[in-house]
């Protein structure tokens, strides 16, 4: 059983039942909650596979509306969890509440440990059986860089990167502002990679307080400090095999980032509290929507860990000089949401066509993606207009036509071959490739003067 498989979250608010389950499944990675707030911090931070849940919680343990609020929010964030509600004696029409809102089962109080554990044990079973099935699934229906649309200029300069990069053991940092799509490249690398049949582990160094991003990275030994009750295994552990992804590592602790540095050289690591070195085979890749370069010069980031993580820059472009990628990656968008909320519409409208071109898009592909996500459910009509979308109509974009694109640039070139000669006739009809005469033809066409840029009006 993997790591995940082994956590289960135990949310009660009676200490002395809640001691008793602790027992019960101490073969588990076991983790406590005693209410809505705590349950889902641990929920987001360690991602059990089974939930054993009380439908009585604060600040009401007499009802049920908390309990009810807490698995609602539990199978939103994490609907592939086991969630198992534990109700009072005689409370069967909540218990089947629950079950159709979505929990996989329930147990009704006095608790008898042992038809519990047997519950909750074969929970864990069908979590596991149903993770591998969604991944032998994927596998077969995704190629490694599915979920990239590269388009544009930039986005197939990066997959062509991703490719020749993937089959070597380097490590690679992503460059990218937030939402670009660093953690899909990143996964794209392992899966191109010798590595792709082992463990994709990744970590978000801003996400996790610093006094506990030590222990998340290289685990620690029971005992280690208050709280570490038995042995724990870290992510770089974890990813042993594989590949460890280390997302906002711009955001490192000064005092953890010369341990990375020592992990990097020696592949080597101690966990917390232990003495002894644990050798591990790991390929790693970086992420940061940070300029590393101003981070050393501010003292927030050691230079010798930066050339160690950089063997290999990636840069990924942001979403709004992704032009000619845009729409399509929008089209593609519309498809997977439709697919997903059972929905039937015909594509985007004209409107919803120059808005999506217009926009700058600050929140990169992830606004993209949850503007059309929340479009597919509020679109009344068969497409999805700039309404839905929560875009207003700028002004059009830049012309198609080619007769006005070719006017365009030939009038810009002329102005800026005259500007670099300061109106040499002669000088700019050579840079431009052109016979003087020719010059003087097309200057009357588009109404230009070579006065106005000769060295005498010059500034």
């Amino acid at each position: 059983m993997s790591e995940q498989a082994r956590r289960l979250l135990i949310v009660e608010d009676d200490p002395g039942l809640l001691s008793q389950l602790k027992w019960c499944f101490e073969d588990y990675d076991v983790y406590t909650a005693e209410n809505r707030e705590d349950a889902i911090a641990e929920l987001r931070r360690h991602e059990p596979a089974v939930v054993l849940q009380d439908l009585g919680l604060p600040p009401k343990p007499e009802g049920v509306e908390e309990g009810f609020a807490t698995l609602t929010e539990t199978l939103k964030l994490a609907p592939h969890t086991k969630v198992i509600v534990v109700t009072g004696n005689g409370e069967q029409e909540n218990a089947l509440n629950a079950v159709a809102q979505g929990a996989y089962d329930f147990y009704e109080k006095p608790v008898d440990t042992d038809t519990l554990k047997l519950l909750v044990d074969r929970a864990f079973n069908i979590a596991e059986l149903e993770c591998e099935n969604r991944r032998l699934q994927n596998q077969v229906n995704e190629s490694p860089l599915d979920g990239i649309v590269a388009a544009s200029e930039g986005m197939l300069a990066v997959c062509r990167m991703i490719e020749k990069v993937a089959p070597n053991d380097v490590t690679t940092l992503l460059l990218g502002e937030s939402g670009t799509g660093k953690e899909l490249l990143a996964r794209a690398l392992h899966r191109l990679s010798p590595r792709a049949d082992n463990n994709f582990v990744a970590i978000n160094c801003a996400a996790i307080p610093e006094n506990l991003l030590e222990s998340e990275l290289f685990g620690h030994e029971k005992g280690a400090f208050t709280g570490a009750h038995k042995q724990s295994i870290g992510k770089v552990e974890l990813a042993n095999g594989g590949t460890l992804f280390l997302d906002e590592i711009g955001d490192m602790p000064m005092a953890l980032q010369a341990k990375m540095l020592r992990f990097l050289q020696e592949r080597v690591i101690e966990r917390v509290g232990g003495r002894q070195e644990i050798s591990v085979d790991v390929r790693v890749v970086c992420a940061t929507n940070q300029n590393p370069t101003e981070l050393i010069k501010e003292g927030l980031f050691r230079e010798d860990l930066y050339y160690r993580v950089s063997e290999i820059t990636i840069n990924i472009p942001p979403f709004r000089d992704r032009e000619e990628g845009r729409l399509i990656l929008a089209r593609t968008m519309l498809h997977k949401y439709c697919k997903q909320q059972r929905r039937a519409l015909n594509g985007f409208s004209d409107d919803a066509v120059q808005a999506i071109e217009a926009y700058q898009w600050p929140g990169n592909v992830r606004e993209l993606e949850n503007k059309i996500k929340g479009a597919v459910i509020m679109a009344d009509g068969k497409m999805v207009t700039a309404m839905d979308l929560g875009l207003s109509v700028g002004e059009e974009g830049p012309s198609l036509n080619l007769r006005e694109v070719r006017q365009n640039a030939e009038s810009k070139a002329i102005r800026v071959a005259l500007t670099r000669s300061y109106g040499n006739i002669s000088k700019a009809a050579e840079l431009l490739g052109i016979t003087r005469p020719t010059l003087y033809d097309l200057l009357n066409k588009y109404g230009l003067s070579a006065e106005g840029y000769s060295k005498k009006t010059a500034p």
